[in-house]
């Protein structure tokens, strides 16, 4: 059954590929009208080009929905200003914000330049902000939207990916303040954790990255995207998105979700796993280096 977003309005960012383009298309499935917005640069943040979005836009209409293609860079923070007003001076209004845009530069930490790291916390970490700052000045206005963020698993820990991966756990945390602050609003805001193959995950550069973790024993052969996850449509994230962007998700809120393949999951919030305490009122120096040790320090051996 389609047409459950009927009359909403949508901004994809990132959505002339892979998993962008998925959640587009799953969005306008279901009647939303979509500002199809991506630079069209490579998998490293380089260059532009118009034909991805354009072509997502063409797919849309053909299928009797209704987009429009948006070229912004999300990083600025004035052309970010520029997409939601897009939305607006097109349709009128914006309901449902999708942040997916993402680039890479991998490489491990004591390799990695000042560069590297601030171009992709630039893009997903800083745009993610852009985007989600002017929208919800009008959701706050309107009292109603729906953020729909994108995080990772390499957020938990991935050892090539140091600034992938804080960029993305930061969009997490960024995801339940937001989440925290829009309630009384009305609005909801969760983030997604996609499996999926790309042309993010299925780079040369991705495997042969993948393949040296493999070598160095640091992950194992099906482990990752690329290797045993290489056959997962990305079109099965924008699935969870256009229901996570809909009336009936009203009481979701401050979720993160993985999805990808035959699998949706929720994870939960970090909490404290162990405690001790002090024998008096506040810890002194010798006694944390003699009883950290044979208490929370034994449950990391």
């Amino acid at each position: 059954m389609a047409g459950r977003l009927e009359g909403k309005v949508a901004i994809v960012t990132g959505a002339g590929r892979g998993i962008g383009r998925g959640e587009a298309l799953a969005l306008a499935k279901e009647g939303a009208a979509v500002v199809v917005n991506d630079l069209g640069g490579s998998t490293a943040g380089e260059g532009s080009d118009d034909t991805p979005a354009q072509e997502v836009v063409n797919e849309i209409e053909a299928g009797g929905g209704k987009a429009i293609a948006n070229y912004q860079d999300v990083t600025d923070y004035e052309a970010a200003s520029e997409i939601v007003k897009q939305a607006l001076d097109t349709y009128g209004q914006l309901d449902i914000v999708v942040n997916n845009a993402g680039i890479l530069r991998d490489r491990m930490v004591f390799n990695m330049s000042e560069e590297e790291w601030d171009a992709v916390i630039s893009v997903h970490l800083k745009g993610t902000f852009n985007i989600s700052k002017h929208a919800s000045v009008l959701f706050r206005q309107q009292r109603s939207g729906r953020f729909i963020n994108t995080g990772s698993e390499s957020g938990l820990g991935s050892p090539g990916q140091p600034n992938y991966a804080a960029a993305k756990e930061g969009i997490t945390a960024f995801t339940r303040s937001l989440a925290s602050a829009m309630s009384r609003y009305d609005c909801t805001a969760n983030s997604i954790r996609p499996r999926a193959a790309t042309r993010m995950t299925l780079s040369p550069e991705m495997e042969a990255a993948r393949q040296a973790r493999i070598a160095r024993g640091e992950a194992r052969d099906g482990d990752e995207e690329g290797g045993g996850l290489a056959a997962l449509d990305p079109n099965v994230v924008g699935m969870l998105v256009s229901y996570l962007a809909s009336d009936e998700a009203q009481h979701i809120n401050g979720g993160d979700f993985l999805v990808g393949g035959n699998e949706i999951g929720m994870l939960t919030r970090p909490t404290v796993a162990a405690r001790v305490f002090a024998k008096g009122d506040i810890w002194e120096h010798d006694e944390v280096w003699e009883r950290f040790p044979e208490t929370i320090g034994k449950l990391m051996s």
